[in-house]
């Protein structure tokens, strides 16, 4: 009996080792793993490694589709929103700050009153010529002594003398040793003469036509220059160009000066400088007309 028994037991212990697992017997293999439990109360969508995707999300082909990163902007993020409205503070006015002072002179725009129109470009003879309406006030530019005056109307067209293409004019020598004319005048205002003291804005006469200024719209001849004899009339009729110190007057700065540019010119040209451009006249004389040979009549002859 203690034979057979023995038997037994080496076949049983033979067919343990020789069993698969999962067969009830001894082994020393080691336990399989088994499957983790998932947690019920984790995303839905995220596996509970946090790397893989969930079971249920995959696409048509089984393969799992991505989600998108944490990191990523959500479009709908991008719609603006709705900001509530701001009330701004009420500044302060503006503050209005001068133009600087260039000279201890004010000076005035010349017409006064009126609507104009210059060019501002250099022409045969530094000056400008102010379009306004006919009857439009001249005023001193600044404060002065009126110089020269002409009330007549001497320039024609056959002798064209370059001292009476300006036609009546006025002209003052400012408080600033710089002298303005005004041509082309339609009037001289009255008690306006050689030596009468004049403040900037004060008529001195009214816009026309007079001069070799006839036949075109009434405009204003405006020139400076500096004193001499009137036996010098092209320095009267305009040294420097005046565009500049107009444009000033009127919008810009009004102690802008010309008295600078005027003394420097002097002082390179001279007091007295050579007449260069227009100095002979130019006489607009109808031509002769051509007399005609005088004819005879043929005398009529009967034949009978």
């Amino acid at each position: 009996m203690a034979a057979i028994a023995a038997a037994v037991l080496v076949t049983a212990a033979s067919a343990a080792c020789a069993a698969p697992g999962g067969v009830a017997g001894i082994s020393t293999l080691p336990p399989a793993p088994t499957a983790p439990t998932p947690d019920l109360t984790a995303d839905p969508g995220v596996s509970p490694s946090g790397l893989g995707a969930s079971p249920d999300a995959s696409g048509p082909t089984g393969s799992a589709v991505p989600e998108p990163a944490q990191d990523e902007i959500d479009p709908a993020s991008l719609e603006p929103a709705a900001s509530p409205s701001v009330t701004l503070p009420k500044g302060d006015a503006p503050v209005r700050v001068p133009p600087p002072r260039l000279s201890p002179f004010k000076y005035v725009f010349p017409v006064r009153g009126c609507r104009v129109d210059y060019p501002r470009q250099a022409a045969a003879v530094p000056k400008s010529t102010i379009w306004a309406g006919k009857g439009c006030a001249f005023v001193a530019p600044v404060d002065g002594v009126v110089h020269e005056t002409n009330v007549r109307n001497r320039w024609t067209a056959t002798t064209d003398r370059g001292a009476d293409r300006v036609g009546r004019f006025v002209s003052i020598i400012g408080r600033d040793g710089v002298r303005y004319l005004g041509g082309h005048l339609d009037s001289v205002q009255n008690g306006i003469r050689p030596g009468v003291p004049v403040r900037a804005g004060q008529l001195l006469g009214t816009v026309g036509d007079s001069g070799d200024a006839k036949g075109a719209s009434a405009n204003l001849y405006f020139a400076i220059s500096w004193q001499t004899s009137s036996a010098y009339w092209w320095i009267r009729r305009g040294m420097v160009d005046p565009w500049s110190y107009l444009d000033a007057w009127m919008t810009g700065n009004p102690t802008l000066s010309p008295r600078t540019e005027v003394a420097s010119l002097r002082a390179r040209l001279g007091a007295t400088p050579r007449c260069q451009t227009d100095c002979t006249a130019k006489p607009n004389r109808k031509p002769r007309p051509t007399p005609s040979p005088t004819r005879i009549p043929t005398p009529q002859v009967t034949i009978g």
